[in-house]
This record gives C-alpha cells, sequence and structure tokens, in this order.
C-alpha cells in the first residue's frame, strides 16, 4: 500500500512562503494520482491539491494562484510551495495518494504573527 513521509512544516508569518516534501515509497509513484489535504484543529479534513498522472493539477479555490504543487518521479517525492500564506492556512498537512484524506502522519504549518 506503500508509505508517504512529509516534512517541511513549521511557523511562518503572515505573507510569508514554506516549501512542504512529500516522500513516497512502496508504491509506483509515477502512475499514482498524489496530492495534499490539512486539517486544521476543529475542522475537517479538506482537500488542498492533486496533481494526475499526467502532471495537470488541481486547486482548491481557497489556494490557488498561492501554492504550486511539483513532483520529481526519480526520487518519488512531492513538493509544496505554499507562498502568500495566511492564518487560516494553519493545520497539519497530508501527502497522500489521492483519496485517502488525512491518514499520514503530515506535517504541521502554522501561519501566524
Amino acid at each position: 500500500q506503500g508509505e508517504t513521509v512529509e516534512s517541511g512544516g513549521a511557523l511562518a508569518q503572515p505573507g510569508g512562503s514554506l516549501r512542504l516534501s512529500c516522500a513516497a515509497s512502496g508504491f509506483t509513484f509515477t502512475t499514482t494520482i498524489m496530492g495534499w489535504y490539512r486539517q486544521a484543529p476543529g475542522r475537517q479534513c479538506e482537500a488542498v491539491v492533486r496533481m494526475t498522472k499526467t502532471g495537470d493539477t488541481d486547486y482548491s479555490p481557497t489556494v490557488k494562484d498561492r501554492f504550486t504543487l511539483s513532483r520529481d518521479d526519480a526520487s518519488n517525492t512531492l513538493y509544496l510551495q505554499m507562498n502568500d500564506l495566511k492564518p487560516e492556512d494553519t493545520g497539519m498537512y497530508h501527502c497522500v495518494q489521492w483519496g485517502r484524506a488525512c491518514t499520514s502522519r503530515g506535517t504541521q504549518v502554522t501561519v501566524s504573527s
């Protein structure tokens, strides 16, 4: 079934940037739809962005034009570049095979001044 390990979460100021990384193993990364979900305290898990096998991306309207998803198939790594961060971006970010929602360990992003 595979595994994903996220990193890069941190405390950032509003307007700042962070880059999350996701190392995948145990499944065929290049033929899998991958993406990020997030969950803020007291709120439901929400989809942030996904990338299809052909490289097309589908962003949530709440992050479109601020976040950029990319992947490195040679290293089985998924990246999420997050710019112009807002307090409402705070939450645990999960990198998963699409559809698995907030089931991985995740990495915490906190946006606060």
